[in-house]
């Protein structure tokens, strides 16, 4: 395997496993550095193949391929979690993987996440293992209605997730997602829900860009605020969650720990994404290092960047269900000086579908969000 210990400098060949729009924004800002970008997934024409030097379509189940994939580059790094292990671990055979494959397994499975979490003392939502139609009685009768039941396994956007109100409504529930492993999770009343995108250098430096407040519409993430409006206290103490996290799971490249507060100021740990997240969008206009750079940056093992945010920011999601009444009216945005433009290259709009997104950078982070809102509004 190539020497994975020394620093992997610029003109070197950057390996991604994934081709959406993070793949996308990490391929600019490597190419920006003066890296080369091999990136592969079972399509072409995406997202990420439509900036990288090289595209290659195949399935991530065709080990060879991946071995292949990995020969030519000099590092492989993701751009999303569900690759399966096994295509890790080949790519592993041939070029460093950071982060690792055996963070990938952790935090791809809802079960396994939640059970590293609970077992290292993080904070997290009350859940249980769910495998039968009991299993699932005897979890409602602990946490009682409403309560959440999702799928272990390659769930994101709310998908395999579903809201019991009643006990009644159990045997449906589990008729819904099929024969496969469950979580059950209580539910929590929260106040809000933020997020603190963080890195971890090769030398175990750290870095975040603070607390990110997040506002969802149907499951999908719709606006994202920084700084989030927080308490000092309660803003630090997710930070400092934040880095134990990416400490005990040894991560070199960015992460996301998502987290609800309660209503009670109390910080639990929703989910973990082990890369670049949407929340951390606005970070490619905001701020002096992007969660892009520094998760190039990480995996090369070049010294972390400065995460400053330039002036309070807001982004918002542009989804496929713009495109209802045909193109949108990207003039009428633009108009709006302070806003940036950013699309992701899709061919097809379909609802729900993250297409691009709207940055904003303003005063003051409530002025930011105003003003995203409205230049997304007229888009109409």
């Amino acid at each position: 395997m190539k020497n994975s210990t020394g620093p992997i400098l610029p003109g070197s060949v950057i390996g991604v496993l994934g081709s959406g729009q993070l793949g996308r924004m990490f391929a600019i800002a490597a190419r920006r550095m003066g890296y080369r970008v091999h990136t592969f997934s079972p399509e072409t024409d995406t997202p990420t193949g439509q900036v990288a030097d090289v595209e290659i379509k195949a399935h991530y189940d065709d080990l060879n391929a991946i071995r292949g994939f990995a020969t030519a580059v000099d590092v492989v790094t993701f751009e999303f979690e569900n690759v399966p292990s096994a295509t890790a671990q080949a790519a592993a055979e041939r070029a460093p993987v950071r982060p690792s494959g055996e963070i990938l397994h952790t935090t791809q499975h809802r079960l396994r996440e939640k059970t590293f979490l609970s077992n290292n003392g993080f904070p997290v939502t009350p859940f249980k293992t769910i495998n039968s139609l009991q299993d699932l009685q005897a979890g409602l009768a602990e946490f009682g209605c409403p309560a959440v039941l999702k799928t272990a396994g390659f769930g994101y956007d709310g998908k395999g997730q579903t809201k019991i109100k009643s006990v009644e409504e159990a045997e449906a529930a589990l008729a819904l997602t099929g024969r496969q492993e469950m979580v059950l999770e209580a539910f929590v009343d929260f106040d809000c829900e933020v997020s603190v995108v963080a890195a971890r250098g090769l030398d175990g430096s750290f870095a975040h860009w603070g607390v990110i407040q997040n506002q969802h519409h149907n499951h999908i993430l719709d606006v994202s605020i920084a700084p989030a409006n927080l308490p000092p206290g309660i803003a630090g103490e997710a930070v400092e969650i934040a880095r134990a996290v990416l400490e005990e799971l040894e991560v070199v490249g960015v992460l996301c720990v998502e987290f609800f507060l309660t209503k009670q100021g109390k910080l639990l740990i929703n989910e973990l994404a082990p890369r670049p997240h949407n929340s951390g969008h606005l970070t490619f206009d905001a701020c002096v290092t992007s969660q892009f750079e520094q998760q190039l940056r990480a995996v090369c093992g070049l010294p972390l960047g400065s995460t400053e945010l330039l002036r309070p920011a807001a982004m918002a999601n542009l989804l496929g269900d713009l495109w209802e009444g045909g193109e949108p009216n990207w003039a009428a945005a633009c108009a709006f000086p302070d806003v940036k433009l950013n699309l992701y290259g899709k061919l097809v709009p379909k609802p729900g579908r993250k297409m691009g997104h709207l940055t904003v950078l303003s005063r003051t982070a409530e002025e930011a969000a105003a003003l995203v809102r409205a230049a997304r509004n007229a888009l109409k």
